[in-house]
């Protein structure tokens, strides 16, 4: 089960690509993490995606693609795998599907978690940040139980400079022009389910199941 995970940034589809992953046993293959490896050790790699990430801008093609690549070529996706965070291009989207082609596969689903700009940019200022361990909080939904501590590592979390208002509100103009194309190119593929992410995390994870089967 080959799946892609669609939708405007902070709508709460890596929530979900990590709740499919560990209901179906399939990995989950973020692009994020990978990022936020490579910040965290401080490689050329990391260093170059930080300086667009802190102006919410998409890190180029050429600095994910054939890290994608490789994760899919590994022995735990032969089952299937979550993508979360990649496509965002129909560049990407095209490569994607050639690759596969090439050996001889395709992607089952591409599922959009469709919530308005206003929610998210509301959502999204919310989010607090472990920059040591990489754990995501929200100061409402998710809250941590001392405020201001990691409950993971008890490092100090922070807002992190791509979730404030004035970059989310870029982040998301830069969405709208080159990833939500992709809506329709998987549209065309008659692979796209859209499902409601204005609704609660469980609920919205009860309808990608409804979609995926159980």
């Amino acid at each position: 089960m080959k799946i892609i995970m669609l939708g405007a940034p902070g709508a709460g589809k890596g929530t979900q690509a990590k709740q499919i992953a560990a209901k179906y046993e399939i990995p989950h293959i973020s692009t994020g993490d990978i990022f936020r490896a490579n910040l965290k050790n401080g490689t050329e790699l990391g260093k170059k995606a930080k300086v667009y990430m802190d102006q919410g801008l998409l890190v180029p093609d050429e600095l994910t693609c054939d890290l994608v690549m490789d994760r899919i070529a590994q022995e735990d996706c032969a089952r299937g795998f979550v993508l979360d965070g990649f496509p965002r291009t129909i560049l990407q989207a095209e490569a994607l599907t050639k690759a596969l082609n090439n050996i001889g596969q395709a992607m089952d689903y591409a599922i959009d978690v469709d919530v308005p700009d206003e929610n998210i940019v509301n959502r999204m200022s919310g989010r607090r940040a472990c920059l040591n361990c990489g754990s995501t909080y929200h100061i409402v939904y998710n809250p941590t139980k001392t405020e201001g501590v990691c409950d993971v590592c008890g490092s100090q979390t922070v807002l992190r400079e791509d979730d404030k208002p004035e970059t989310v509100q870029k982040r998301l103009a830069v969405y709208h022009e080159q990833t939500q194309p992709l809506i329709d190119y998987y549209k065309k593929q008659n692979i796209l389910k859209t499902v409601d992410g204005t609704k609660s995390m469980d609920e919205v994870f009860s309808d990608i199941v409804a979609i995926l089967g159980e």
